[in-house]
């Protein structure tokens, strides 16, 4: 790879956490001082003891983070600098000369390991039984504020913001056609990219779209029992304390960030109210430590609050290609409110198996939804 000089200087990286770090994580674990719980209430008060206390026990005998350092590092990557802000990245590319660039952005509390999975046979297809012409070049950068690109050290890194560093980052990279894929927050960074450089994007492939009731009666005319479904489960989501780290988040993440960031076991807490029924222990302990092992966990709370605070939003709906892959136990996207915010959707695919964590427990679906919607855009 070309190296360039100053701020635009693309320099290799590699993971290697301090012993002396993962000694002390092992020392606060080691030191928890659990809460009470009243009896027989479940999830309905939040995370159960019984939960935690699994997943730290898992944290600190038996899971070894060691392996999953090696596991990132057999990759490529490279950090830059990007309108003042370091950005981690993994790029992987194809041994296919006509192979199609793709940036995959992850979510929260999610790092690049939400991809790795993926990087195989989407970077060579050939080699895993598949057509070499659905290759691409692969590009998986840790949002910034998040995990290996470091705290963000000024504020306004709301998702345009990184939207626009995605776009210099592939540009850097010397890739000026490209797709873009998002998970969880990644679906809004990459339709936001997509409205930023649409003669440089080809193609947004997602997730979820976001897009929920204005208020106006009228949007709910026409939708089907399938719609009114949807957003009856994003309602029982909201309404059971699914969206209240959201809010907390948007509106004090420098308060919350002291609790967090002094407290592993309360920090694994914290986002396992996401996760729940969803993943396996290793897969949590895994992104909760990168986390916790960069220090990132009070910025990655702060950007919550930056989107809640833009100064500017969109008023148009986005005109790149759209495409969006919906998983079973996911957030179901409403057709009529998604064509609102986005005019150009042009493949919609729901699947009977899968989670908001797709890239992990759904990855063979998703890998082919991937595939077939990039498909037709790939000529230039």
């Amino acid at each position: 790879m070309t190296v360039a000089a100053g701020d635009a200087a693309v320099q290799p990286f590699r993971v290697e956490v301090p012993q002396a770090d993962l000694e002390d994580l092992s020392d606060r674990l080691a030191r928890v001082r659990w809460p009470d719980e009243l009896p027989g209430v479940d999830w309905a008060y939040g995370v159960p003891l019984d939960h935690v206390r699994t997943l730290v026990d898992r944290w600190r005998g038996g899971y070894d983070w060691r392996a999953q350092e090696a596991s990132i590092n057999a990759y490529p990557q490279f950090t830059t600098i990007i309108d003042g802000q370091n950005v981690h990245f993994l790029h992987v590319r194809s041994p296919e000369p006509d192979a199609l660039p793709l940036i995959a952005t992850h979510g929260w509390p999610m790092t690049v390991v939400e991809y790795l999975d993926l990087i195989g046979p989407l970077t060579d297809p050939r080699a895993h039984g598949a057509d070499p012409a659905d290759a691409f070049h692969l590009v998986i950068p840790s949002r910034p504020g998040v995990a290996f690109s470091g705290p963000t050290h000024e504020t306004g890194w709301d998702t345009a913001r990184a939207a626009r560093a995605w776009a210099e980052l592939m540009g850097r990279l010397g890739y000026d056609r490209f797709g873009a894929h998002g998970n969880d927050a990644g679906s809004l960074i990459s339709p936001e990219l997509g409205r930023h450089a649409p003669d440089q994007v080809v193609g947004v492939h997602v997730t979820q779209l976001f897009s929920f009731p204005s208020g106006d009666p009228s949007e709910f005319e026409g939708m089907t029992d399938e719609d009114f479904a949807a957003l009856k489960f994003l309602e029982d989501f909201a309404g059971g304390g699914g969206l209240a780290y959201n809010q907390y988040q948007s509106a004090q993440p420098q308060t919350l960030a002291y609790a967090l960031q002094d407290s592993p076991a309360g920090w694994l807490a914290w986002v396992s109210q996401l996760y729940r029924h969803w993943t396996d222990p290793d897969y949590v302990i895994t992104n909760a430590a990168i986390y916790w092992l960069t220090g990132t966990i009070g910025s990655s709370i702060r950007l919550y609050y930056e989107d809640a605070h833009a100064q500017s939003r969109p008023s148009e709906p986005t005109t790149v290609p759209t495409g969006v892959a919906i998983f079973a136990e996911d957030f179901q996207s409403v057709p009529k409110l998604a064509r609102r915010d986005h005019a150009n959707i042009v493949h919609w695919r729901h699947y009977d198996r899968g989670s908001h964590f797709a890239p992990y427990d759904a990855s063979d679906l998703l890998i082919g939804d991937i595939r077939e919607f990039f498909r037709p855009l790939r000529a230039g």
